[in-house]
């Protein structure tokens, strides 16, 4: 759901090697090679030192990363954790294409104490994508990648010695995770969401949009209401519309500097080149091209109903983007073995990572003793 900044942030860094107008050219100096050499230095500074501070040294650790083959071709994949023995979580990140693996080395630190943290780059993400390259755009579809999610689930189980898997699923991946669970329950301990989309996708838009203006109004934000109101809400014919709402969205939560923290912490990743970090700022934009028009013709049954596994959705409390009053809604609507809704205070869309250490207390407390029985 970052995309729009990445993407924006890409066309900046792409701007670099662009020939400037001459009348930019006294006010912006154009890099030169030892500059950006001289840069490249400090990062892979950095990266050497984010390998020590973030490795794996317990005993009964786990620290793998590899390639394995996934719906017919290669797909990345990271699986970190302090004991084998603990459950296995896989992460479904959101976008779509917004692979967590380059920044979430840090992001779940915490979290490696109770869960081993499996983390995907899925089809036309990241350094899938830059395996495969474009070319496997066509096969980017929910009924593909929920296929290439049960197929990883499987293999997790076979390889980490696992009944069920703990699955996680924020924003886009809140889709692909109820389609898993829908298909294959018995692999599954439970389905947590966050940033939940609710069974009726279309109607999110509206409702984020009507929440957003709402909250530049109680601020009395008259910049953010003159621009929502200019663009008026949806259906919009352009992206102007959804790039406005988003935006503030992002500043009202404020993820803006969430949001440009995943770069530098992309740009320092260990083992990450500048290629791979193109990768995944290209992956967020192929992966929406792709799935953005398939998420919003998805038919309400699909995603509601009946989950056979019990279910957590864990929403920021202010979440202008997928709306946390629609997640309540879904929640009440399933039927489940179990289910929970629980907001995050002070959380909004991207509450999992921002309020991080809030969010594994409610998996801590209330998900890990149902899954370890």
């Amino acid at each position: 759901m970052k995309r729009l900044l990445l993407a924006a942030l890409s066309c900046v860094c792409a701007g670099l090697a662009a020939p400037a107008r001459a009348q930019d050219t006294a006010a912006r100096p154009v890099p030169n090679v030892v500059e950006l050499q001289k840069l490249d230095t400090v990062l892979e500074f950095i990266r050497r030192r984010n390998a020590k501070d973030y490795a794996i040294t317990a005993p009964k650790g786990i620290d793998e990363a590899r390639y394995v083959e996934i719906g017919g071709i290669q797909q990345w994949i990271t699986i970190r954790g302090e004991d084998r023995g603990n459950p296995v979580l896989l992460l479904l990140h959101g976008g779509p294409g917004d692979a967590t693996n380059p920044w979430g080395y840090a992001g779940f630190r915490t979290w490696l104490k109770y869960f081993t943290v499996v983390q995907w780059d899925q089809r036309g993400a990241g350094r899938t994508l830059g395996k495969n390259g474009p070319s496997l755009g066509p096969t980017i579809t929910i009924d593909r990648m929920a296929r290439d999610g049960i197929e990883l689930a499987e293999l997790l189980r076979r390889t980490l010695n696992q009944n069920r898997i703990l699955l996680v699923g924020h924003s886009w991946g809140s889709i692909l995770g109820v389609f898993m669970v829908k298909r294959r329950p018995d692999l599954f301990s439970a389905y947590v969401g966050t940033g939940q989309v609710a069974a009726d996708p279309g109607r999110n838009y509206a409702v984020a949009y009507d929440e957003v203006l709402k909250a530049a109004r109680r601020r009395g934000d008259q910049r953010a209401v003159t621009e929502l109101e200019h663009v008026g809400p949806p259906p919009w014919h352009d992206g102007r519309g959804y790039a406005v709402q988003r935006r503030w969205a992002n500043l009202f939560e404020g993820a803006d500097a969430f949001l440009a923290s995943t770069l530098g912490f992309a740009l320092t990743a260990p083992g990450y080149t500048a290629r791979d970090v193109n990768d995944w700022l290209s992956g967020q934009s192929l992966s929406a091209e792709r799935l953005v028009p398939q998420t919003k013709a998805v038919d309400s049954a699909a995603l509601g109903g009946e989950l056979a596994v019990p279910v957590f959705v864990i929403q920021g409390a202010e979440d202008f983007t997928t709306p946390t009053s629609l997640a309540r809604s879904f929640v009440a609507s399933l039927r489940a073995p179990r289910k929970e809704f629980i907001t995050i205070a002070g959380g909004g869309h991207f509450a999992v990572f921002m309020k991080s250490d809030a969010f594994l207390k409610e998996l801590v407390s209330r998900v890990l003793p149902l899954i370890s029985r």
